[in-house]
């Protein structure tokens, strides 16, 4: 403070004091003296331009106790960090990445491409035992699609648990057929091991699923001695295999269909071209045919005049089917004449399910256009020449490669 002002200040008080000292009491005197200097002092403590505005004192927190006698409320010092002020020798801030703009008439699109896969499982069996052949290598197979060698990219022996469904003709003809088909569905359900699953379904005009897949083969033996008195003489085997393939469908990973039937079709909706064209689509699921009534074919067979000649050449019809059906899904077809048959047929079917080489490539013609593909599996030896197998006597063994005999790509959606 300038010391004019100063001395101005404490002139005026000193005669003030005198003038009210006289007729004042003290306490009065008091506090008039300090309103007057409360008052005065914006006139005479002048301050200059430059001068920095005063602080306002930091007001302390209460550290009284709370009445309920709670602790005390905390009076540590709080620090607060300032906010930084902008100053004009700040750094400017980065710049924003460009924005790439697609020139004019040319849209936004992403990319994405699908190399197509394709699986194929394949069971090498000599022809007389049926005994599955190991010890096979990847060079030893050769697939072509289309007539066209493809690259095996994959490789692996498969031996797993199966999925299967057994479906029976249980329809009012003959005794001998439901005979042979519930001997067959016997002597399959006796195969099976505690990790299958397998359900049951019969057909004769219309379809029936005696039980839903199960692990429990005492089930299956139930399901099977209930069969009895079948209710329709018609047998609507494409109606009845197109319902089982669209079933099976649903399923991910390979099934089996295990067919026990006559191969007779007499009043289905479906012709054979429907039927065929199913079970292309599905190559996840493999037919076995199993053919039934084949000892009373050959006690009636060329016999009954004309009637018996058109009911020959339909059994004939039907075996054609029946092979057909297992041969395309890369199954096995079997045509037994005793029931005494049955236990090697279902071994044989047994050991060629859970037994395969799975082969992969990636198809040269990767068009994914609905189409069909042909497929022929060949085994060459080291040389690239036909593969020999021969027994312990050195004798040349025949065998017999089972596999798919084609496959659809699958068609794009747009």
């Amino acid at each position: 403070m300038p010391v004019i002002s100063r001395m101005l200040l404490n002139k005026e008080v000193v005669m003030l004091k005198l003038h009210v000292e006289k007729s004042v009491s003290p306490r009065i005197l008091f506090a008039t003296l300090l309103v007057a200097s409360l008052a005065l002092a914006p006139a005479h403590l002048g301050r200059s331009q430059n001068a920095p505005p005063p602080q306002t004192p930091q007001q302390q927190p209460d550290q009284a106790a709370p009445d309920a006698g709670g602790p005390a409320a905390d009076s540590g010092t709080i620090a607060i960090p300032k906010k930084k002020e902008k100053t004009e020798d700040a750094p400017p801030p980065a710049p924003a990445a460009p924005k790439i703009k697609n020139p004019e008439g040319m849209p936004n699109f992403s990319l994405r491409v699908e190399v197509p896969e394709v699986t194929v499982d394949v069971g090498v069996l000599l022809e007389k035992t049926h005994q599955f052949v190991p010890g096979l290598k990847p060079g030893n197979f050769r697939v072509y699609e289309d007539g066209v060698e493809q690259k095996v990219a994959g490789f692996k022996r498969v031996e797993a648990p199966i999925t299967a469904l057994l479906l029976c003709e249980f329809a009012s003809t003959s005794y001998s057929f439901i005979y042979d088909m519930r001997n067959a569905a016997w002597s399959f359900a006796q195969q099976l091991r505690p990790q299958d699953y397998v359900a049951m379904m019969t057909f004769d005009l219309r379809t029936q699923i005696v039980t839903d897949f199960t692990q429990d083969k005492m089930q299956l033996y139930r399901a099977i001695n209930s069969l009895y008195i079948p209710g329709f003489q018609e047998r609507n085997l494409f109606d009845a295999l197109y319902e089982a393939e669209d079933r099976l469908s649903r399923i991910e990973g390979r099934k089996y269909i295990i067919l026990i039937a006559s191969g007779r079709d007499t009043f289905s909706k479906l012709t054979l071209d429907k039927i065929m064209q199913k079970v292309k689509a599905t190559p996840d699921i493999t037919i076995f045919t199993v053919s039934t009534g084949g000892a009373m074919r050959v006690m009636t067979e060329g016999r009954g005049g004309m009637g018996g000649q058109m009911r020959d050449m339909d059994y004939l019809q039907a075996d054609n089917e029946m092979r057909t059906f297992a041969n395309i899904t890369g199954g096995m077809s079997f045509f037994p004449r005793f029931v005494g048959e049955m236990p090697d047929i279902f071994s044989t079917i047994n050991q060629t399910i859970r037994s395969k080489y799975q082969l992969v490539y990636h198809p040269t013609n990767p068009k994914q256009d609905g189409t069909y593909r042909k497929l022929r599996v060949e085994l060459v030896d080291a040389e690239g020449k036909p593969l020999r197998i021969q027994d312990e006597k050195q004798k040349p063994l025949k065998y017999d490669i089972i596999a798919r005999d084609g496959y659809r790509a699958r068609q794009e959606v747009e």
